[in-house]
């Protein structure tokens, strides 16, 4: 068999990882001209640690980030609403790891390179269209310049190419973006560790938050510091077309005046950040396929959500290891892919909702409705019941509560060799 993947991000090349782990053929096309670490920081949480390791980069990747010790929640006054140990200090066999998207899609593409040799990644082919034809599948590629660049047969293409995934959008055509009016900040900083050196902590409520995490260890101490921060769109602010452009840098500070704690002074560390980035906070709506015959979509291309939660990036781990069982359990492509499809896409939709409703970080927005001006003791606000519970029920809606991560085999079993 031999899979064409649309897209050489974090869905796309650990998806190539997991089928030559189970010796299916693949090889991944990528729009951009030259492949470079790029990106801030992500969370992998312990589901998608658990399938990392099973392909032999469990070590490396621990090397490379912070294994996150706590998450912990705070309101717009600095007070401490929520705490819980994370990774192997909550229970779970593997640990969270907050790494640099950089470095983490550094790691993946030297694993490619390695395991499936030089050219199993094609940089400077866009998709421009495909078709499924006696049992396979063509695609048809551009040039940055947006010339012809030749084709591409495989028995099944995977479209690993993101929210704005060309493979997406020739099943729902014309479909939106869903923008919800909020501007998202984004930067990582040089800066000293604060709490337990590994926390990750969500600052604020709906209309005005932080999420900070460091992401690498560095000499003498300190710390690589990533941050997110959200705040309402202005009326009458131009629409933001582009993701990832550069920021007004001291608007967004200015957003954050006050927020200085004992435990971190965020205003200060949004000043300290060389570059500020900013892009509009969107997500697309729950669709009701991703599998098409012989084509399938997987990450960000089949569920793209708000970034609450720390979960986009794990769960396109997990898409391509459940993708990869489909394949070793059922012949028949299209029908391997339906059982992946069904497998997912349930979970998957609803992420999308609770993420829109802030997740596990609604807590915050209850903290800010039911006492603006703060609190003497959390639990006179939010019982320990409702923290607890919201905690718990959206681990167990991701998938990745201590249970169910703990107890399970990795979703790609290899048979034992004989000897």
């Amino acid at each position: 068999m031999q899979v064409t993947i649309v897209g050489g991000g974090i869905a796309g090349l650990s998806c190539a990882l997991s089928l030559h782990q189970i010796g299916i053929e693949c090889r991944v096309y990528e729009a951009v001209p030259h492949l470079a670490p790029l990106g801030h920081g992500i969370n992998l949480q312990p589901n998608a640690v658990r399938e990392l390791t099973a392909l032999g980069l469990g070590e490396t990747l621990a090397a490379a980030g912070i294994l996150t010790q706590e998450l912990a929640f705070f309101n717009k006054h600095g007070q401490q609403i929520w705490t819980e140990p994370r990774g192997k200090g909550a229970g779970y066999r593997w640990p969270q790891i907050s790494i640099s998207r950089g470095k983490l899609h550094e790691i993946l593409l030297g694993a490619i390179g390695e395991r499936l040799g030089a050219r199993a990644v094609v940089p400077g082919h866009r998709l421009t269209s495909f078709e499924e034809r006696s049992g396979k599948v063509i695609a048809r590629f551009a040039d940055p310049a947006g010339n012809p660049v030749g084709e591409a047969e495989g028995d099944i293409l995977i479209g690993a190419d993101g929210i704005h995934s060309s493979v997406r959008q020739q099943f729902y055509k014309g479909e939106k973006a869903v923008f919800d009016g909020y501007l998202h900040y984004r930067g990582i900083v040089e800066a000293e560790p604060y709490l337990t050196g590994a926390s990750m902590v969500v600052v604020g409520h709906r209309h005005h938050r932080a999420i900070i995490y460091p992401v690498t260890k560095l000499p003498g101490g300190k710390v690589m510091t990533n941050w997110l921060a959200y705040t309402k769109i202005p009326p009458g602010s131009p629409p933001l077309e582009a993701w990832d452009t550069a920021a007004d840098k001291q608007a967004c500070v200015d957003q954050f005046k006050g927020w200085s704690f004992p435990w971190l002074d965020v205003h200060a560390l949004f000043a300290a950040t060389p570059q500020v980035l900013q892009l509009p906070n969107v997500d697309r709506d729950p669709i009701p396929r991703w599998s098409f015959g012989r084509v399938t979509l997987i990450g960000d291309a089949a569920h793209p959500m708000q970034p609450v939660g720390a979960q986009a990036g794990s769960q396109a781990v997990v898409d391509g290891r459940v993708l990869a069982a489909s394949l070793m359990a059922v012949a028949d492509p299209a029908a391997a892919l339906t059982r992946y499809q069904d497998q997912r896409i349930a979970a998957m939709n609803d992420m999308i909702i609770r993420n829109r409703n802030l997740g596990l970080e609604s807590i915050l927005q209850t903290a800010e409705e039911r006492a603006p001006d703060g609190f003497r003791r959390i639990n006179d606000v939010l019982s320990q019941e409702e923290l607890e519970s919201t905690a718990f029920n959206f681990k167990k809606a991701a998938g990745f509560d201590i249970e169910t991560v703990n107890s399970r085999d990795s979703f790609v079993e290899m048979p034992a060799q004989a000897g």
